[in-house]
């Protein structure tokens, strides 16, 4: 096991990645991240440099963490051969199995590996997935600045194109299906401060639509309150946020539930690019945890 420390070696790493897609696209994200600053504070471990066939990105063993946020605990995996992800998991300096975290990726061998690994350390795994897509460039170039102008144009012009401030928290923690705790609130204040993010605020300057980017560089909680739906705004936000994220040399990616007809439809109407890989996000929780009412 390796962490990479070196800003040349991660710069390599930034653009070895690019030949895996889709699969490596999470890593890809926080590796880009971590490469343009490091606001969360992330690290790169490898099985081996250069010819890697794992990688896992995971927070700083430096920084202050709490056992109980995964939402903070979160990592990223991306393996050309599931036997190196393997015994990279099983080795006790990689992850901290002691606290609550998760690990997410777009290959289905992280779920075997991981629960046959958990169960060897009394750890629980709840494993969500999701229809995972992606902006392409040349959507960007042409259907996307046509689409934003359009969406503007139609805008009622006591509302305002903008982006979420650290005061919003509250409200999109109460709103996020994940969310409705302190850990989730202060993630999300997290998030805003140091990702680009997109919002429609009215006339008193709170917000009604938005979208924000996590620390893999995912478009996520994408949200209307409901007496705003059905005009176009969580149409306007999302244009608006993947012209950002690709402005700024990210892709624009984003993750979503398949029974969610009404933003599947409007992703399609988009041309947005639906990725043959599923986007899995694994919580694991050890045992001794799970018996705590708060969690």
């Amino acid at each position: 096991m390796l962490v990479l420390n070196c800003s040349v070696k991660l710069q390599m790493l930034e653009k070895m990645l690019m030949w895996s897609f889709p699969e490596s696209l999470k890593v890809y994200g926080a590796v880009m991240i971590i490469n343009r600053g490091n606001p969360f504070r992330k690290e790169v471990v490898v099985d081996k440099w250069p010819d890697f066939k794992a990688v896992i990105t995971r927070p700083q063993r430096e920084s202050e963490m709490d056992d109980l946020d995964h939402y903070t605990n979160a990592h990223a995996v991306f393996y050309k051969e599931l036997q190196a992800y393997k015994e990279l998991l099983e080795n006790t300096n990689t992850i901290n199995w002691g606290q609550i975290f998760q690990i997410q990726g777009l290959q289905d061998g992280i779920c075997e590996v991981s629960r046959t690994v958990a169960l060897t350390k009394d750890v629980d795994v709840k494993i969500s997935s999701f229809r995972t897509c992606i902006c392409l460039e040349n959507i960007r170039n042409s259907f996307l600045p046509n689409t934003f102008t359009l969406l503007f144009l139609r805008m009622d012009p006591k509302l305002t194109v903008s982006y979420l401030d650290i005061s919003h928290a509250s409200l999109l923690n109460e709103t996020w299906s994940r969310g409705g705790n302190a850990r989730c609130q202060r993630y999300l204040a997290n998030l805003i401060c140091c990702f680009p993010s997109v919002c429609i605020l009215d006339d008193k300057g709170c917000p009604l639509s938005w979208s924000l980017t996590d620390q893999f560089a995912t478009m996520i909680h994408s949200y209307t309150l409901p007496e705003h739906r059905r005009k176009g705004y969580s149409r306007l936000v999302a244009t608006a946020l993947a012209k950002k994220l690709h402005s700024q040399g990210f892709p624009a990616q984003g993750n979503v539930l398949e029974t969610n007809t009404p933003s599947v439809t409007m992703l399609k109407s988009m041309n947005a690019q639906f990725l043959p890989c599923s986007f899995i996000r694994m919580i694991h929780t050890p045992f001794h945890f799970l018996s705590k009412p708060h969690l």
